[in-house]
């Protein structure tokens, strides 16, 4: 098994829904695009990257939000050293179609009253149903990494709770951990680094806002 020296989460730039919430209410969410500073802050974080990859192969699965696209886009990696696939399971929660802002506001207060993990958006998803995709999705890589020739290298260009959730399945966080983490800025990175011993370890941590408050013993 090929297993990677690293794979780096990375966040979308400033998008439009950022930068003006009442976007949501005359544009799907996947189809918003990156603001001019989320443009400017996606192409600093590809520089980042470049200098990070050097001349190594990276395998690079991309959220098929155009935000995400875009972001990838301004990374500006030479593309003979990128296999570049769209990844569904790697999209932002779904929060509904069409969003009243009213609605939103009422169901964010809602969700932060019962739990980011569990509460479900009226026509969306849970902080639970995207933690159920990201781990199939991770069953998809893990088996990606039997090929000998994998690079050494993944990216993922995806969102800031997706991130989270990622990290919550890699490194079994429990659900008061999760709970307890912000979500990392516009275009910001989190790298998985494995380490001599065979495992792997984070970076940097995500921002803590809160202290865990499980319900039992874990870990």
């Amino acid at each position: 098994m090929a297993r990677p020296r690293r794979i780096v989460l990375v966040r979308h730039g400033e998008s439009e829904g950022n930068a003006d919430d009442t976007v949501y209410e005359r544009e799907p969410d996947h189809a918003l695009r990156l603001t001019d500073a989320g443009l400017r802050q996606a192409e600093a974080t590809g520089e980042r990257l470049r200098a990070m990859f050097g001349n190594e192969k990276v395998s690079v699965y991309v959220s098929p939000y155009r935000r995400t696209h875009e972001t990838f886009r301004a990374f500006g990696l030479d593309p003979e050293q990128v296999r570049i696939r769209e990844e569904p399971r790697l999209r932002e929660q779904d929060w509904g179609n069409w969003q009243d802002r009213d609605d939103v506001k009422l169901q964010k207060a809602y969700r932060d009253a019962y739990g980011h993990f569990f509460y479900r958006f009226a026509q969306g998803e849970s902080g639970a149903d995207v933690y159920d995709r990201v781990g199939a999705f991770l069953e998809s890589l893990y088996r990606s990494f039997e090929a000998p020739d994998h690079p050494p290298n993944v990216l993922l260009v995806t969102h800031g709770l997706t991130m989270r959730l990622f990290c919550m399945r890699w490194f079994h966080w429990s659900v008061a951990d999760f709970e307890s983490l912000s979500n990392p800025g516009n275009a910001e990175t989190r790298t998985l680094l494995l380490g001599a011993d065979g495992r792997y370890s984070l970076d940097r941590p995500f921002q803590r806002w809160r202290a865990p408050e499980p319900y039992g013993i874990t870990g």
